[in-house]
């Protein structure tokens, strides 16, 4: 600080020229700062308001739009932190706080006990540095600094000794270890980093194949493709397993999305670049919020194209409850057979109803769609205060309040259908509602039942991010093995697991697994057989 004064000058006009430029400097971040929050403000109402009407026919229009619009306050915050970053004052000298710093409020990072733990103790000795005496600990002061270690790849060798008996001469070698794909150089771990990295976090095989070279490994685009094609071919009975028992359930979250796929057929008909629009199914097992006890579970499925007959067959052994969009080729699984029995109930999503109103609104300000808008919001104020309870306490709640304010809502459809124009976009919504009501209001009649869809348009949402990466399948075969993946990496999370441990432990073990017990290796069952070294305690 004494040698900060002795740079001042003592001319007191000096002086006043450097105060005023330090109070334009702070005129200038103070205007920087109300800028800069003007702007956040401003994009997160956007990226908020697009949020509530996201689902729908454009919902993906819409999903890219909020991209770029995080990105960009991605950015925007980033350059806030770098003009928030200030050096820190010496012993006995204080930062003036500007109100950019002092609003500013970061989030501390929330580390896993399973995370390895470090203790560096800094010792100022054991004799006093003033006086020479004898030191007593009293205490200590504890901070905690969360770093980075770079990931490694390993060569791991494995020799096996070969030995004779001095006796007979017979000679004696130890088994090969089985390895996670046949001939394959590749170990479990490093099988499924390439596995979560490609379907999890949407990184395409050459970027990999980029950053293992950093690392040490120049590793072919090709050999990678082989690896992960093989990887996901040995795991393929997990995922039957687990498609097989998300059929099982008597409720169902479904929904789907297009891919792009490479075909040869189209390219000889002189179609653009040879490709067509194959699509993702998902259907969802999720009792969570109303406690049941089945896991969760996500079953992913991939068809050459949109036909009603793919749905049809992948839940040709389903009985229950589907809850889903209005998609024409599901309406076949909710026809009664030739006894009257329906096997497959409808439920419908008033997420999807609640954007058709909001876009009326927004474009016209209409206030039959501002009034159909609040009494879907009060139906929602409902089930955010239920989420969690019991089935049988969701549905005495919903009988009680949420059904009074479903006849209400649809009383009105009918009372402004008679004095609307008909072929308008609110009369079309009001239609959609009225047509399906039985099963608009199937959640009123069983309390496991949800309001919307939401939870099928999560688990959907990994695919139409994953796209913009790898662009299209390079087959039918290749949109299978999409599917499989999914189905694998997108259960393991919603069991509250580490999709690359789970994994990298289940492909160390599934071929010397016995087959008759392989659902022990499904998320719901699955444990490690040891904590691995660099997490132990």
């Amino acid at each position: 600080m004494a040698s900060g004064l002795e740079s001042l000058p003592d001319d007191p006009s000096a002086l006043k020229a450097i105060i005023a430029a330090k109070n334009e400097e702070i005129a200038r971040l103070a205007a920087a700062e109300r800028a800069y929050e003007a702007l956040v403000q401003a994009l997160r109402i956007r990226i908020e308001r697009l949020r509530k009407q996201k689902y729908g026919s454009s919902s993906e229009k819409i999903e890219r739009e909020i991209e770029q619009l995080e990105l960009a306050l991605e950015d925007l915050e980033v350059a806030m932190a770098a003009a928030d970053t200030a050096p820190e004052p010496e012993e006995n000298e204080t930062r003036e706080e500007t109100p950019f710093r002092s609003r500013r409020r970061r989030g501390k990072p929330r580390v896993s006990e399973t995370t390895p733990r470090e203790r560096i103790v800094l010792d100022p000795g054991e004799t006093c540095p003033e006086c020479g005496g004898p030191l007593r600990l009293v205490g200590e002061d504890v901070a905690e600094i969360l770093d980075f270690i770079d990931a490694k790849l390993k060569l791991v060798e494995i020799a096996r000794l070969k030995k004779s008996c001095r006796h007979c001469e017979t000679m004696v070698q130890p088994a090969a270890p089985t390895r996670p794909i046949p001939r394959g150089m590749a170990g479990p771990g490093l099988l499924a980093h390439i596995l979560v990295s490609k379907f999890d976090d949407h990184l395409p095989l050459y970027r990999q194949s980029e950053i293992f070279a950093r690392h040490g490994a120049d590793i072919p685009r090709s050999t990678l493709i082989d690896w992960c094609g093989q990887t996901v071919a040995v795991l393929r009975p997990l995922s039957a397993l687990i498609k097989a028992e998300v059929m099982t359930a008597d409720r169902l979250h479904g929904d789907d999305t297009p891919i792009k796929v490479l075909d040869p057929k189209q390219r000889l008909k002189g179609k653009a670049r040879g490709v067509k629009e194959g699509r993702i199914w998902v259907y969802v097992r999720d009792d969570r919020p109303w406690g049941g006890g089945d896991p969760p579970a996500a079953a992913y499925w991939f068809s050459p194209d949109r036909k009603g007959e793919h749905p049809q067959s992948h839940l040709a052994d389903f009985k229950g409850i589907l809850q889903a969009d209005a998609y024409a080729g599901f309406k076949e699984l909710y026809k009664p057979d030739a006894e009257g029995a329906v096997r497959v109930r409808e439920a419908a999503c008033w997420a999807h109803l609640r954007r058709d109103f909001h876009d009326v609104w927004k474009a016209t300000n209409s206030p039959i769609a501002k009034g159909a808008l609040d009494r879907i919001g009060a139906l929602y104020d409902i089930e955010r205060r239920i989420t969690g309870t019991s089935a049988a306490q969701r549905l005495a709640i919903r009988q009680k309040e949420s059904r009074p304010r479903a006849e209400a809502f649809r009383a009105g459809c009918e009372a402004e259908l008679a004095r609307i124009p008909g072929k308008g976009d609110l009369a079309k919504a009001m239609r959609y509602a009225l047509n399906r009501w039985h099963a608009f209001t199937l959640f009123l009649e069983d309390g496991r039942v949800a309001i919307d869809n939401n939870v099928a348009e999560r688990a959907i949402r990994p695919v139409c991010i994953g796209r913009k990466n790898f662009l299209f399948a390079g087959s039918d075969a290749g949109g299978e093995v999409i599917a499989d993946a999914m189905t694998l990496i997108e259960t393991a999370k919603l069991c509250g697991l580490n999709p690359q441990d789970y994994l990298a432990d289940v492909l160390a073990r599934i071929n010397d697994h016995i087959v008759s017990r392989l659902d022990e290796l499904l998320p719901w069952n699955w444990k490690p057989l040891a904590v691995p070294q660099d997490q132990a305690a």
